[in-house]
């Protein structure tokens, strides 16, 4: 279903993004304080002006920096990242048999 979809929606693509991949949350939320404080109830008659108020924001953001703090253990990152990109793999080549399997079927 959700293929057929996105072959009658050509603009729209789907990411998949694993969810080791915390380093995300950080930029998901900096985009989020961006709408919040800049963007939500904004009125940009031009693309100069919603430029401005960006450049804006990142101005007022980086006068006042506050470093991230990377928490997570880095073993267990590399151990999720190694599960992940097994499972990819896995995936991957199920894919590329069952496209083998129909193309000898034709």
């Amino acid at each position: 279903m959700p293929r057929r979809w996105l072959a009658r929606h050509p603009r729209w693509a789907f990411h998949f993004t694993p969810t080791s991949a915390s380093w995300l949350n950080a930029v998901e939320g900096f985009f989020a304080k961006l709408t919040r404080r800049r963007l939500k109830r904004g009125v940009f008659r031009s693309l100069v002006d919603l430029q401005v108020a960006i450049n804006r924001f990142l101005a007022e953001t980086n006068s006042t920096p506050k470093p991230f703090v990377w928490t997570a253990d880095p073993k267990r990152v590399l151990a999720a990242f190694k599960r992940w990109k097994e499972a990819l793999e896995s995936i991957h080549k199920q894919s590329r048999k069952s496209a083998f399997k129909r193309s000898l079927r034709r």
